[in-house]
């Protein structure tokens, strides 16, 4: 019983992070791509490319701060509910993942900004 519960919670944390979508379509067009949020899709004019639920959360959070900056505690706390350690590598993973997707049109850049606090 306390597993049953325990995969329970994990399903309804993965899946809480996900906006209400309705009836609202919710496509984008990234370089020579075309992402479709609610069919976890990338399509491309060479292919066409099944998101997994995190790779498709992320890009939908990247496709709506496009030339601006998303904080990653805000993307972890989004996608993952917790900002920790571990979640933040898993998040690098994905990022890895989606430049690969993307790789095809060099004009696409997901780039890491770094911000240093100093304290004294």
């Amino acid at each position: 019983m306390d597993e049953l519960l325990v995969r329970i919670n994990a399903i309804l944390r993965r899946t809480s992070s996900i906006p209400e979508l309705g009836d609202e379509t919710k496509t984008y067009t990234i370089g020579k791509y075309e992402f479709d949020y609610n069919k976890q899709k990338l399509v491309s004019p060479d292919s066409d490319t099944k998101l997994t639920t995190k790779e498709n959360e992320l890009l939908y959070l990247l496709c709506k701060n496009k030339n601006g900056v998303l904080e990653r505690n805000h993307a972890l706390n989004m996608i993952w509910g917790d900002d920790n350690y571990f979640n933040g590598r898993s998040m690098d993973v994905y990022i890895a993942k989606l430049r690969k997707h993307l790789k095809a049109d060099e004009k696409i850049q997901i780039l890491y900004v770094a911000i240093e606090v100093l304290s004294f």
